[in-house]
């Protein structure tokens, strides 16, 4: 799912409604009705507190009182509207709301928080993701610390009030802070960053029906990865393929007492599909992961302890290097003489990634069609301190550009940043997945996927998807306390075999 910032939203809405042809408030009511059909979804009973600002967002908010009045709901409204003027279709929605008897109490600047009953459910609905300065102060800023204060299950319409689209300072505004938040056909930038969590709660994307030759022919960087567009990339399995057809990895990972994540990260390559699969390993660990993984081979590195040795990569389709690797001097030589020696697209996760870290020069020397899966911590290691996520995301943009490889940016939405700019959002996953080990799962299934020719952004794509389902199926099962990363790996089979059959 392509989606955009605030002003080609609106750039799409004006399209939208020339085009189809509809008129705006026409196209209000199509918002109104979708937002009303989630909100009674989750409330239905419940008596509900509508706060409105006197734009379009406003609007919405009136048409969805009234609707919410019509499904025979008990329903409250407080226009706030400062300067006494409104937006067109926020005032034709106010007049129909009159009609219905729903009270209004229309509020300028003096504001004092109403009492809400225990069970009532506010709706949001002060500012859409139009909004372009931080609100800090006066009656909207009054209105937004009156819902923070209270104890009721908060419904943001597009956007939590407050929130800006792109970059925010929060600690310098006041924001909503949502239970739920129904976002408008596309989710908006910020409510995929982690600081803003606390004010977006659950998110919750409505189709209303935009154009999508509008959508299509406008040009965006940013991606929100569903299912419909991860199925395509899955490559059907010839009936006379052999193993040779799906790829040669080599894996080198695990050091002395490590040996957990090279296990890992080699049964995540096999559930990936690869052909054939060499871990590459100190001989302290080779017994562990032969007797785990006997579909493995193994090749034993000359040092007990770590990885040490120059390998030859040449008959390998693709290499994967850092799970458990710790960082000794003997290990960082070896890796800078793999990287100057391999022809292969890599992938390098943890250890390798802190290693480089070190040597920021072999960023520029990794091969073509490599992809690095760094966390937040190991990104500010790689390429310095940010500021927030907004600010991360424009370097990981920048230096993925730069180096030509894959940025894996992982997190609760894990961004996939290609070597052309775009930016893939992952919407698979769950907070179980928070736990020591996923990550060299990841790094096996891109391994597998990359030793199987599928190109770098496609490979990161399909594994961080399909790692996020199978996270997703193991949390149904083990819940996402209990989760561990092994149940991420039991779980891949039943992921991938999902997608498959939707595409046979």
């Amino acid at each position: 799912m392509k989606f955009f910032n605030t002003p080609l939203i609106k750039a799409i809405d004006a399209y939208t409604i020339e085009h189809e042809p509809v008129a705006s408030i026409d196209l209000m009511e199509r918002a109104a009705r979708a937002l009303t059909a989630a909100i009674l979804e989750r409330y239905a009973g419940r008596t509900f507190v509508v706060f409105a600002g006197p734009g379009n967002n406003g609007g919405d908010g009136l048409a969805v009182a009234r609707m919410l009045n019509d499904a025979g709901c008990k329903v409250g409204v407080w226009l706030i509207n400062p300067k006494g003027k409104l937006s067109p279709d926020c005032a034709v929605n106010l007049e129909r709301l009159r009609t219905t008897g729903v009270p209004v109490e229309e509020v300028a600047d003096d504001f004092k928080m109403p009492p809400l009953a225990d069970d009532a459910v506010v709706i949001d609905a002060l500012f859409g993701s139009g909004l372009d300065r931080p609100v800090v102060s006066g009656v909207f800023a009054n209105v937004i610390r009156g819902i923070d204060a209270c104890n009721n299950d908060v419904v943001a319409i597009d956007m939590p009030s407050g929130l800006l689209g792109g970059d925010n300072e929060p600690a310098l505004q006041l924001i909503v802070l949502a239970t739920l938040t129904l976002t408008l056909q596309f989710p908006k930038l910020s409510q995929l960053f982690a600081e803003n969590e606390m004010f977006v709660g659950e998110l919750q994307i409505l189709d209303i029906g935009l154009s999508q030759r509008a959508i299509e022919e406008t040009p965006s960087p940013f991606f929100y990865t569903c299912r419909d567009e991860i199925k395509p990339l899955i490559r059907p399995r010839a009936k006379h393929a052999h193993k040779g057809t799906f790829g040669r990895a080599l894996l080198v990972a695990g050091s002395k007492g490590m040996a957990g994540a090279s296990v890992l990260a080699a049964r995540a390559a096999l559930r990936s599909g690869v052909g054939l699969l060499t871990v590459h390993v100190p001989s302290c660990n080779n017994i562990i992961v032969q007797g785990a993984v006997p579909e493995a081979m193994t090749t034993i590195d000359s040092c007990e302890c770590c990885f040490s040795d120059a390998i030859d990569t040449e008959r390998y389709t693709a290499v994967g290097i850092g799970p458990g690797l710790g960082q000794s001097k003997e290990s960082e030589a070896a890796l800078l003489n793999l990287i100057d020696s391999c022809k292969a697209p890599m992938v390098l996760d943890a250890d390798a990634l802190n290693i480089i870290a070190r040597n920021p020069k072999y960023m520029q020397r990794l091969p073509q069609g490599s992809v690095i899966t760094p966390h937040v911590g190991e990104f500010k290691r790689l390429f310095g301190e940010t500021d927030s996520s907004y600010v991360r995301l424009q370097a990981a943009q920048a230096y993925a550009m730069t180096f030509g490889v894959t940025i894996v940016l992982k997190g609760a939405y894990t961004v996939v940043v290609t070597q052309l700019g775009t930016m893939h959002f992952n919407s698979t996953g769950n907070p179980g997945m928070a736990a020591g080990g996923c990550g060299d799962v990841l790094t096996g299934c891109i391994l597998s996927l990359l030793a199987q020719g599928y190109a770098a952004p496609d490979a990161a794509r399909l594994a961080v998807y399909v790692h996020g389902l199978a996270g997703d199926i193991a949390a149904r099962e083990k819940g996402v306390t209990a989760l561990v990363a092994g149940d991420i790996v039991d779980s891949l089979p039943r992921a991938w075999r999902s997608l498959e059959e939707e595409c046979l």
